[in-house]
């Protein structure tokens, strides 16, 4: 099994929806329907309060540069544009919807097989794919790379605790998954194409395994085994360089969800606006794999899986590592939200954090053989400079260094906001 420097062996509790299958989430009355679901400009919408619009239909166009389209996830009508918090707490628009009794639905032309390069990535942009992966970045644009590469990787690590909707549709659609994954080779033009699966996964790696021309990797199951650095490491044996983008070691890299996204949007022309998530923890009454629209509020969701526990102490948006900690359910999905966990006191750990005691955890463990606690110690007394010295750019915000630390320091929140000032300089 390949894996990378670092890391940490982490309980994954994946058993809770691991041999659940994908279910479909029923349509509910209501959606918000976020024009920032990705890195890069909003999208601008192109309706109106009052408008009707279909399943499938552009609601929303990409602005000029880094941007994506947005459909509608259902048949309804427009109520408005309005500002509501994401999971972030930071104010943000939204195309609220209100559903219709009837539904109707539009799709795009599906390609022929005969397709070239050029047009699979113009669907892409059509149907408004992003990374599915976490950071949402337009996939149309990543498949258009200003340096030459000669391999795709697909990261079908999923390392993230709890989540298993990456692993649920490499053993329900692996076939749909493959397909998505050489178009997206044909588009790159490259004939390598490596995927790399956590040995925690066996399923998974037998349903991908035997297909012509794609290449398997049994990876450690380690955290974060699934990060892009540290993904290509332990696939191809490439690095990275700080500052620098996976084009620039000569590959690509897409995730799972990813590539299913491409397959739907090329042959059957159905654009972005449905994706599976996982919904998990022992604090939420009936974990599940679901597949739910964008847009749908997050109240919905945890009542179709039978609502929380008196228990729960913490609600994360995404994993336990880097997902971001909510404090109530009036978010509306996202694309590249994978996940939403529901955290009794037997798994999350409440305690306040104490002073640094300078043990060198963080630095032992962290994947990018950065310093995390002085990041985290100038950071607090308001040198950033100094953090930045000391890698806070360079931070994949894994969150390895939080989790060993046994004085509890909030390290992530710490980098987050090294980066925020000095980008708020520049």
């Amino acid at each position: 099994m390949k894996t990378f420097k670092g890391g940490v062996h982490v309980p994954d509790n994946k058993h809770l929806t691991e041999a659940l299958a994908i279910e479909q989430m029923p349509i509910v009355p209501e959606y918000y329907v976020a024009l920032s679901q990705h890195i890069g400009a909003p999208a601008q919408p192109v309706v109106k309060a009052g408008d009707k619009v279909n399943e499938g239909q552009l609601i929303a166009e990409a602005a000029k540069g880094l941007s994506a389209n947005i459909h509608s996830p259902v048949c309804g009508e427009v109520v408005g544009i309005v500002s509501r918090k994401n999971a972030q707490g930071v104010l943000k628009e939204y195309i609220h919807l209100k559903t219709s009794a009837e539904q109707k639905s539009v799709s795009m032309k599906p390609l022929s097989e005969q397709c070239t390069a050029q047009e699979i990535v113009s669907r892409i942009a059509e149907a408004g794919i992003v990374g599915l992966g976490g950071a949402g970045f337009p996939t149309a644009v990543k498949l258009q790379p200003s340096e030459p590469v000669d391999t795709l990787i697909i990261n079908g690590a999923e390392c993230e605790p709890y989540l298993n909707s990456d692993n649920r549709l490499m053993i329900e659609r692996s076939e749909e998954v493959v397909r998505g994954i050489r178009l997206i080779a044909k588009a790159l033009g490259v004939q390598r194409i490596v995927v790399g699966i956590e040995a925690n996964k066996p399923e998974a790696i037998a349903r991908m395994s035997g297909h012509e021309g794609v290449e398997v990797v049994t990876l450690k199951k380690k955290y974060p085994q699934g990060a892009e650095k540290m993904l290509i490491w332990a696939t191809v044996k490439r690095k990275v360089p700080c500052g620098q983008l996976p084009m620039n070691a000569g590959v690509v890299v897409d995730n799972i969800a990813t590539a299913y996204a491409v397959y739907n949007a090329v042959v059957n022309g159905v654009a972005l606006y449905k994706k599976v998530m996982t919904v998990s923890g022992r604090g939420i009454a009936t974990p599940k794999n679901i597949e739910v629209r964008v847009g749908t509020p997050l109240s919905a969701i945890v009542e179709y899986c039978g609502g929380l526990s008196q228990d729960t102490v913490k609600m994360i948006m995404g994993g336990p590592m880097m997902g971001v900690a909510i404090d109530n359910l009036d978010i509306a999905l996202t694309k590249p939200d994978g996940g939403f966990l529901a955290l009794t006191n037997k798994e999350a750990d409440t305690l306040l954090p104490v002073n640094c005691i300078k043990c060198g955890r963080c630095v032992d463990h962290c994947p990018m053989s950065l310093m995390p606690l002085y990041i985290d110690f100038y950071t607090s007394v308001g040198d950033y400079q100094n953090a930045v010295k000391y890698g806070a750019l360079n931070c994949m915000e894994c969150g390895v260094c939080a989790y060993v630390c046994p004085s509890r320091r909030p390290i992530v929140q710490s980098v987050r906001l090294a980066k925020f000032k000095i980008k708020e300089k520049k």
